[in-house]
């Protein structure tokens, strides 16, 4: 049995499941938005959450940590410079996970995983909360029918005369 036992396997030796981890938080943090299959954006996700949680810390040893772990010194001040005040008041969930489709090539699960934007609404959306108004066909009414009569049918033999 599985228990206590803490993510996934991704058939990969722990050395490389690692370098893939320290791939895709880095890349996800610098880009802001990465695609990926199913099981490495939700394995990413916990990574990036917890880098962006040393961010907010805000100490030398957190950043020493987050150097540890994310491969670009640049992408480390970004997180601590833009993205920890930008999800100061947010407790955590500052990822995103919409799945995309299948890929061609293995029919693999595909994700696209982002961070949330500030206000924490999604990009495209109205901001205000309300629904779009789509419109609707205004109802039928008899008039309506009676304007639009069908021409009348002619039957087969006075068509073919």
């Amino acid at each position: 049995m599985r228990h206590l036992k803490k993510g996934r396997k991704l058939n990969r030796t722990s050395s490389h499941r690692s370098a893939l981890m320290r791939n895709l938080v880095t890349s996800l943090l610098q880009y802001e938005r990465i695609r990926t299959t199913d099981p490495k954006a939700k394995e990413v996700r916990g990574w990036a959450d917890w880098i962006i949680g040393l961010g907010k810390e805000g100490t030398l040893h957190a950043r020493r940590q987050a150097l540890g772990v994310v491969q670009d010194e640049i992408v480390v001040r970004k997180v601590f410079d833009t993205l920890a005040p930008r999800y100061k008041d947010r407790p955590g969930g500052y990822t995103r996970i919409a799945k995309i489709g299948r890929r061609h090539g293995d029919n693999a699960l595909v994700s696209l995983i982002e961070l949330i934007p500030e206000d924490g609404s999604a990009q495209g959306e109205p901001s205000s909360g309300a629904k779009k108004d789509r419109g609707r066909r205004a109802p039928k009414t008899k008039e309506g029918a009676a304007k639009k009569k069908p021409a009348p049918r002619q039957s087969a033999k006075k068509a073919s005369a």
